[in-house]
Formats: C-alpha cells, sequence, structure tokens
C-alpha cells in the first residue's frame, strides 16, 4: 500500500531523514520506533504532505504522491493524528469528530462512522457538547483519535499517541489501537513507548539518527539484543 523508496527530508538546510526506505502492506501494522530526535515524526510529515523530500519518492497504492499537496494526499486516504493532538480547543468534542470527516471519502458517511467511533469511545459520547479544552489529556487523546477516524483513512498514522499520558491511560490508548487493528485497519505508529509499540505491531523499523538501521516482524525487534539494550533497557 505505502512504499518509500531513499528519501532525504528535513528542514530548511538541516537535513533530518536519510535515504529512508520502508513498506506498509494492506491490513498491516507496522511501527517506527527510536529515540527522541531520531526523525520519527519527520517521516510522518514527509508521507502527509507537510514537508517534501529533497531525494527519493513515497508510492501510495502505486500512485507517486511525493510532490503531491497535504490536502490531497488526506483525499486519498492517509489520515495523520498527530503529536500533542492539536484539538481545537474552543470547539465541543462533535465539531472537532465532524471536521476530522471533511474529506469527500468520508461525507456521505458522517453518521455511520460516528456510531462506529461512539462503540469504541463510549465516554466520548458522554462529552460530545464539551469544549474540547474541558477535557482530560486521556480524553483528548481519544478524541484525537477518533477525529482521524471519522475520515474512514486507508492508512491511519499515529504520531506518539502515548506522549505525555499516566501509564493507566497508556494502556487504555493502546487498547483502542488494538481494537482498531483488530477491524482490519492498516496503520503506521510512530512511538517512543517500544514494547507497547511492538507488541501492537506486525513488523518494525528502528529510526536512529535519520536512517533505518534495523527491521523485521515485531516479535523478532522484541527480542533483539540492540533494541532490547537501547531501547527497553534489558
Amino acid at each position: 500500500m505505502l512504499n518509500i523508496e531513499g528519501i532525504d527530508a528535513g528542514y530548511g538546510a538541516t537535513t533530518i531523514l536519510n535515504g529512508v526506505s520502508l513498506e506498509v502492506n494492506q491490513s498491516e501494522v507496522v511501527t517506527i520506533v527510536g529515540a527522541n530526535g531520531a526523525g520519527k515524526t519527520t517521516t510522518l510529515r514527509t508521507i502527509a504532505g507537510l514537508l517534501k523530500p529533497t531525494t527519493g519518492r513515497i508510492l501510495f497504492e502505486g500512485e507517486d504522491i511525493t510532490k503531491m499537496s497535504a490536502h490531497d494526499i488526506v483525499e486519498l486516504g492517509i489520515t495523520l493524528i498527530p503529536e500533542g493532538r492539536q484539538l481545537f480547543p474552543d470547539m465541543t468534542v462533535r465539531e472537532n469528530l465532524l471536521m476530522g470527516a471533511y474529506r469527500r471519502g468520508a461525507r456521505d458517511h458522517q453518521a455511520e462512522t460516528m456510531d462506529h467511533v461512539m462503540e469504541l469511545f463510549p465516554r466520548i459520547r458522554e462529552r460530545l457538547d464539551q469544549h474540547a479544552s474541558s477535557l482530560s489529556g486521556g480524553e483528548q487523546q481519544m478524541v484525537a483519535i477518533a477525529r482521524g477516524m471519522m475520515a474512514r483513512p486507508k492508512l491511519l498514522m499515529f504520531d506518539e499517541p502515548s506522549l505525555g499520558l499516566a501509564p493507566i491511560i497508556v494502556a487504555q490508548v493502546f487498547e483502542v489501537i488494538g481494537k482498531i487493528v483488530a477491524s482490519g485497519a492498516t496503520v503506521l505508529i510512530v512511538e517512543q513507548n517500544v514494547f507497547n509499540t511492538l507488541k501492537a505491531a506486525d513488523r518494525g523499523y528502528v529510526l536512529e539518527n535519520g536512517s533505518i538501521v534495523l527491521s523485521d516482524t515485531a516479535e523478532a525487534l522484541l527480542k533483539d539484543d540492540h533494541v532490547r539494550q537501547a531501547y527497553l533497557g534489558i
């Protein structure tokens, strides 16, 4: 479904990604793990069209999207749930969710998708008429995930979904991600919480200093000596 071929990308004169290549297949859960500053968020931002690579190319369902605008990439079915949630704080939860359904492929299915989202997030149903700013951090993260699902994406990308959350809330977030995965969604997760992420994924890539240094099944990476020493403290 998604193929990244040797991309370099960064900010201004600073190159962050160096020859990054990876792939995500249909109905697969893939994770990119690595330390803070490794280039994980930059990778997702480049896929989403928020940054343009200086070399290499990105293919989605066989179509070259390397130079495509971010809003056209959304229309193709790629949705990014950003780091830090980035909700509209003065809008209600309901309004935030409906903003997620603005793409053409989702508008005609708003009611159906909303019902599905409410089944996954029953607590959100109780908060629909509250301003997003009044929610706890965990509730805001659930709304951010739900808003992403409202777009009915073909590929759902998570950027640090557990960032800044208490351990009990992190467990709830990964439980929800597990339910999304079980529904057959195709997911790409960027996360510093290596153990939980690899437990949820089929395959993983280890990104260090802007380059992929390891790739394997999630099970194999959990047993890899470098991963265990560098990221799991074992």
